[in-house]
């Protein structure tokens, strides 16, 4: 290990033998900390937060810290646990789980794996953040959002609590999202509106054309008919052939509990 002498690390953290902690950094009891991670300068690492392999933590990062949900009782201990290979830029902020008692130990905030979180952004308690996404500067979470894996969010843009952001989706800087962001598709402006399948990030991860033109019939039934949403479910299941996409797509809208940005 090779900690700073500046850095104050509490003796019950837990690191691998080759994580680094630079100046001034703060490390608390219940940290475990995983192989090649290196934690920047003026950092706080506090809650019981589990960081994985690989990660580079920038300055002034605070993980694990204290919910900002009035609800979290004094004296109780919320978790984060963060995948491997994330990038996490100067500033970031990633909240504990909000406790209100004990039996709130199965809450947890997460991280997946391979993230970009850029400076200032934040990610409250109790979020779900999967693998390959990106924050943009001072983009926000409110408490138990869920982004899927690959979805990009713009600078400044604000999710509403108990929103959903779905696979592969884009939303635009300074948007305001009140309500789930279906998979695939962009969203921007305040308040937030969908403008079209994310075709360039369709294309940059892959999808085939056959895929990419699924997606684009979905969103002419589901955004651009007079259907409402559920019959638009059910002329996407008639008219565009089974695949991964129209799968996704499908039980993303019906699992929705806040209802999807139309």
């Amino acid at each position: 290990m090779k900690i700073h002498p500046t850095a104050i690390v509490d003796p019950k953290a837990e690191f691998a033998d080759d994580v680094e902690v630079q100046a001034f950094t703060l490390i608390g009891p219940h940290v475990k900390i995983g192989a090649g991670t290196c934690v920047g300068p003026h950092c706080v690492i506090e809650g019981r937060t589990v960081i994985g392999e690989r990660n580079r933590i920038f300055s002034g990062a605070q993980i694990g810290i204290l919910s900002q949900d009035l609800k979290h009782k004094a004296g109780l201990i919320g978790r984060v646990v963060i995948g491997n290979h994330n990038m996490i830029r100067e500033h970031v902020t990633i909240s504990a789980s909000t406790m209100t008692s004990y039996d709130d130990d199965h809450r947890i905030t997460t991280v997946g794996n391979n993230c970009l979180f850029m400076a200032y952004s934040h990610v409250a308690h109790d979020c779900h953040v999967g693998d390959h996404v990106i924050m943009a500067n001072c983009a926000s979470l409110s408490g138990h959002v869920e982004v899927e894996s690959k979805a990009i969010l713009g600078g400044l843009c604000g999710v509403h609590q108990e929103c959903a952001v779905g696979t592969l989706a884009f939303v635009g800087g300074m948007a305001r999202v009140v309500k789930d962001v279906p998979p695939y598709m962009i969203v921007d402006g305040n308040p937030g509106r969908c403008c079209g399948p994310n075709s360039v990030g369709l294309r940059r991860n892959g999808l085939d054309p056959a895929a990419r033109s699924r997606v684009k019939a979905m969103y002419k039934i589901m955004f651009r008919s007079d259907l409402n949403t559920t019959q638009a479910l059910h002329e996407i299941e008639a008219r565009i052939e089974d695949s991964d996409e129209r799968t996704t797509f499908v039980e993303f809208v019906r699992k929705s509990i806040r209802g999807i940005i139309k």
